[in-house]
């Protein structure tokens, strides 16, 4: 699978620290081989818009959409319970 990234995405991405980054980098690695793989927990998160989640840490999160062999990355944000 390939991915791209929204200016939404892009935007909030250049506010977060240097750790949350890299780890996001290492989740979406995981995301491209395996979406069920299980540190991603990847669920849908409104299933009119086909958004998924997946977890980048325990309160980070990033939003997709499976667009026809893309992952479109919508967002990412801090999770809220």
């Amino acid at each position: 699978m390939q991915y791209s990234r929204t200016p939404q995405f892009e935007r909030a991405f250049k506010k977060l620290q240097k750790q949350i980054k890299r780890a996001f980098e290492k989740q979406l690695r995981f995301l491209l081989s395996d979406i069920r793989h299980p540190s991603l927990r990847a669920k849908k998160y409104d299933e009119t818009r086909g958004i998924w989640q997946a977890r980048v840490t325990d309160n980070v999160r990033f939003y997709f959409q499976i667009v026809d062999d893309r992952y479109r990355i919508l967002d990412i944000e801090k999770h809220r319970d």
